[in-house]
């Protein structure tokens, strides 16, 4: 036998009903007619109660098919304008809060909470990513829907601010030559007040204001972006006015021996440990397969000031590989 129903079908209450309060049908029951109970946050509803019922009386229920404007009981969020999208809160309520999918659009707005208001049925629930929440059960996003969840997600992906590190052990004279401990006037590591492990360039430096270092362009790479070079240096005082800079050479299969492509003048290093960033324009980054090597020059006469490098590190942009 076929079944039709128009407009409000006939159902048993599940619990105690209040009027314009959207229900689900109950899991699991065997009444005929079948039982009802609120559809809560983040669920769908078969339709609205026409009235307020006692738990197991019958209750006439408006099928969310129907045509026309529905009146529902709202719960507000942030606040309720005409054309706001509503979305299925707890006790069969609706609230501009997201949570599942979009069931109504606001006809008008809402005063307050509690308020019955009319609703329009919103029929386009899992086309539009900007409409259907996101549950996170985890707790690793604060975005409520599918649209920016995943803005978060592609926005991480293809950050600016994924790094190359550098240890300070990788970083050598510009010559080659390997750091050892400091002495003397030769630039070298060392430990500052058994705390901070830097490269040091000493009081007049005789070897050693010039250091380099050498790093693998990474696969994903975004040659179409500019790739930034970042040190983390100080002074032991404030005596000398000391600069750094830095070159930047690129090299990739069958293109080597190319030009410095820093575009950043050398940069003012202040007493307390500040950091220095260095910008290679996009027009002067090559794809990988490839190398960077970088050069850091020291300028100025430090013949009252030490150096310290605590650190150093590449930033490139992220390209979305398809292979």
């Amino acid at each position: 036998m076929a079944f039709s129903y128009c407009g409000t079908k006939t159902f048993t209450a599940g619990e105690d009903l209040e009027a314009k309060r959207r229900v689900k049908i109950e899991s699991g029951t065997t009444m005929d007619p079948p039982e009802v109970v609120y559809a809560d946050a983040g669920e769908d509803c078969i339709g609205v109660t026409e009235y307020a019922v006692d738990d197991g009386d019958a209750v006439a229920v408006r099928l969310h098919s129907d045509k026309g404007i529905f009146e529902v009981e709202c719960t507000i969020g942030s606040a309720i304008a005409r054309g706001t999208v509503l979305y299925g809160a707890a006790d069969g309520k609706v609230s501009d809060t997201s949570s599942g999918s979009a069931q109504f659009v606001a006809v008008e707005a809402a005063g307050a909470s509690n308020q019955h208001i009319a609703c329009a049925p919103y029929t386009v629930k899992s086309t539009t990513a900007a409409t259907v929440s996101v549950a996170d059960s985890g707790g690793f996003t604060s975005a409520a829907t599918v649209e920016a969840a995943l803005a978060e997600i592609y926005q991480g992906m293809l950050s600016a601010q994924w790094t190359i590190p550098v240890p300070l052990g990788a970083i050598t004279m510009e010559d080659g030559t390997v750091l050892t401990k400091q002495a003397t006037t030769v630039a070298g590591i060392a430990q500052l007040s058994d705390k901070e492990q830097v490269i040091n360039i000493p009081v007049d430096c005789t070897s050693g204001e010039s250091l380099g270092f050498s790093v693998p362009v990474p696969q994903d790479l975004d040659d179409s972006a500019a790739v930034t070079v970042h040190v983390l240096a100080g002074k032991a005082a404030d005596n000398d006015v000391l600069t750094l800079d830095c070159e930047v050479y690129p090299c990739a299969v069958g293109d080597t021996a190319n030009a410095d492509i820093q575009d950043t003048a050398a940069q003012t290093i202040t007493q307390a440990a500040s950091e220095l960033t260095f910008t290679c324009g996009a027009d002067g980054v090559l794809a990988a397969p490839g190398t960077l090597s970088v050069v850091l020059a020291l300028g100025g006469t430090n013949d009252g000031d030490a150096v310290y490098i605590y650190g150093a590190w590449i930033e490139y942009t992220k390209a979305m590989l398809t292979s």
